[in-house]
């Protein structure tokens, strides 16, 4: 593993540094409860609380809410791997699937095992100076180890030019 990944892993494992990233980089995952529960190189969990801030009139939590966590939880394993990479890579979500299992009436976890195909697919596109994707898995299970849902986020990484102006 890279001193870089790891270096972000133990920023994202620390309780307060990881609710201050949280609440200036993504304020509405900060303020429904979404957490990263652990993480390593190649696995992360997240979690989703049910309560007011990410319910549905139908008394489960909000889909919208659910995703969240989902792509949190492909998400922060991406980010590791591209922390302080040179070449810089970029990473965008090209595309997202869900598929709805049961009622989430309690709070659900997410698991992405996905990190070594996040890390090759990240490795192919330094190498090759293209854009390379991935379409990485995230089980959501509630206390009891019941599916709720399993999303499909599909993303997309590329080596950034040493000559291309940051934003």
């Amino acid at each position: 593993m890279r001193p870089a990944t790891a270096a972000f892993i133990k920023q994202m494992n620390h309780p307060v540094k990881f609710r201050m990233f949280l609440f200036y980089k993504l304020p509405s995952a900060f303020f429904s409860g979404v957490r990263v529960r652990s993480i390593d190189d190649k696995c992360c969990v997240t979690s989703v609380p049910y309560k007011w801030l990410t319910q549905n009139p139908f008394r489960s939590t909000y889909f919208a809410s659910l995703a969240m966590a989902a792509e949190m939880s492909t998400g922060v394993l991406a980010l590791a791997h591209i922390h302080k990479r040179n070449p810089p890579v970029s990473l965008l979500v090209v595309k997202l699937e869900a598929n709805y299992f049961k009622k989430a009436i309690g709070r659900t976890y997410f698991t992405c095992e996905d990190g070594e195909l996040i890390n090759a697919t990240i490795e192919q596109a330094i190498a090759s100076g293209e854009g390379h994707a991935i379409r990485a898995k995230s089980v959501g299970k509630n206390k009891n180890g019941e599916v709720i849902a399993e999303f499909f986020i599909s993303w997309s990484f590329k080596a950034r030019s040493s000559t291309a102006k940051t934003a």
